[in-house]
């Protein structure tokens, strides 16, 4: 069964890394083990020019896998970007949380980030509905059909997480 799955989507510079950073160590000590996805619109490289392994999948080969004792990194060829599901199931069964950062328009339950200096409006309650959203964390009060949480208690965050984790609300 894939771990259960929730997407922190928010405006550009609203401080969705920065949650990301405070929540996963958070939800670490209360023994959850704990993925991240990070949604990236434009192409990346991991490895290194003049690398064996650059080199290798230059030459042509369809993955290369890297290993050490600490960590591992796959790259491999894909004709589109995979299903984010599919990928979850693919590549982190083995934990109990993924969060996802971005896929603001993925099929995912959502935490949407709101600072009222940087809008005041919201990506799932705005011009449209997102039914996928489940909580909004927020610099200032709102009146919504969803538990709206303080942006900077991430305590706060990680209870709702795990009642979230919980529930089986929202299950993909």
């Amino acid at each position: 069964m894939p771990p259960r799955a929730l997407s922190v989507v928010a405006r550009s510079g609203t401080g969705k890394t920065t949650l990301l950073e405070r929540l996963v160590p958070e939800l670490g000590r209360r023994g959850v083990r704990v993925a991240v996805v990070k949604h990236d619109a434009h192409r990346f490289d991991i490895d290194h020019p003049g690398k064996d392994s650059h080199r290798l999948f230059a030459a042509g080969a369809e993955a290369i896998l890297l290993l050490s004792p600490e960590k591992i990194a796959l790259v491999k060829r894909v004709p589109a970007t995979p299903d984010i599901r599919t990928a979850i199931a693919t590549w982190l069964s083995d934990v109990d949380l993924v969060l996802t950062e971005g896929f603001k328009r993925g099929p995912l339950p959502k935490i949407e980030l709101h600072r009222q200096a940087r809008s005041d409006t919201l990506l799932c309650r705005g011009a449209e509905r997102d039914p996928t959203l489940v909580a909004v964390a927020s610099d200032h009060p709102l009146e919504l059909d969803v538990p709206v949480l303080p942006l900077d208690d991430v305590a706060t965050i990680a209870d709702f997480v795990q009642r979230w984790m919980a529930s089986g609300d929202g299950d993909p």
